[in-house]
């Protein structure tokens, strides 16, 4: 049977973290073995809110691709590519930017929330507010029918299937594939400080590549029940980041909601709990760091690897876009 083909990707404007692990990267590294898939760098992307500071951009790139290696994403299982290396995603866009109004760009809800937390206002760059575009050509560039998503960004996969279909019906030929997203089970983790949204700008993060000391500090200043002043104190689980955490990393399952029973009836201390969340951190983390500072050690190879990948990714795309120009007339010098 003809494998699936999976799109995912990252902005590389910093090092990964559990959040990345949770929503995406886990996913990756199982269904590298029985899907075709493509993950992008998307350098060019994150330049929509960071070219000032493109020094950041270019330095994460090989930062993003050792948390790839790290956490088991094989370049001879899965393609990986750096976005800006592939000339056909910025023409695809431009062709798609024609099917699509301005109006549309403006009220998708995933665009609004980002522009909001950004605090662009008015300043929001036009670069910034066609990304939706843009990510569509990098998902239809190689027919991607999966997409792994969080919640947050199903309306960018709409957008992306409405961009799909305009130009299928309007030059009457099933070229370009749609998209389904794909939502991992624990979609999201919560920051270390409580706040629902693990990020990178916001400093609530533990990244793969954060040393012991660094694991153990995080964790023993997570944000708990603020409520549960004493041991005997019945504690809440729900919304409890230590909990979800645990939920996440412990394979223990049992001990888990043994866990959980003696907090909600009291009699358990927070630094219990987070002693033993630390514990599995520390576990599951060290082959994750131990891998990454010896792919760091030559990044001459990894960058061999992006190579590769984006040369082969060029490939791929090159054939969908020659599809989309033969509907499109825009082959020049081809007689019909």
């Amino acid at each position: 049977m003809k494998k699936k083909v999976i799109l995912t990707g990252d902005r590389p404007t910093g090092p990964l973290h559990l959040g990345h692990y949770v929503g995406s990267l886990k996913n990756r590294v199982e269904l590298q073995d029985t899907c075709q898939q493509f993950v992008m760098i998307a350098d060019a992307q994150a330049l929509t809110d960071n070219a000032h500071q493109p020094e950041k951009v270019r330095e994460n790139v090989l930062q993003v691709a050792l948390d790839y290696l790290a956490v088991g994403i094989d370049p001879s299982k899965s393609t990986i590519f750096i976005q800006s290396m592939l000339p056909q995603l910025p023409e695809m866009t431009m062709y798609f930017l024609n099917l699509v109004t301005w109006n549309r760009l403006k009220h998708n809800p995933t665009v609004k929330q980002e522009i909001k937390q950004k605090g662009f206002e008015e300043s929001v760059p036009a670069g910034f507010m066609i990304y939706p575009v843009s990510q569509a050509a990098d998902i239809t560039a190689f027919k991607a029918e999966l997409v792994p998503v969080g919640e947050d960004q199903l309306p960018m996969i709409e957008q992306t299937n409405e961009i799909v279909r305009h130009f299928n019906r309007m030059y009457k030929k099933e070229v370009l594939v749609e998209a389904e997203a794909l939502i991992p089970k624990i979609a999201r983790l919560p920051g270390i400080d409580g706040q629902a949204k693990m990020g990178k700008s916001l400093g609530n993060c533990i990244y793969l590549k954060d040393s012991s000391d660094e694991i153990a500090k995080k964790v023993k200043g997570m944000y708990t029940d603020p409520n549960h002043l004493r041991v005997e104190d019945p504690g809440v689980v729900e919304g409890n980041p230590v909990f979800t955490y645990l939920d996440a990393f412990d394979p223990d399952l049992q001990a888990v909601e043994d866990l959980k029973a003696h907090y909600r009836r009291g009699g358990l201390g927070d630094s219990i709990v987070k002693k033993r969340l630390n514990e599995v951190l520390q576990a599951f983390l060290e082959p994750i760091r131990v891998r990454r500072e010896q792919y760091a050690k030559d990044l001459d190879f990894v960058m061999s690897i992006l190579l590769a990948g984006s040369l082969h990714a060029s490939q791929v795309a090159a054939q969908t876009l020659a599809e989309m120009k033969q509907v499109m007339h825009l082959e020049y010098g081809v007689r019909r």
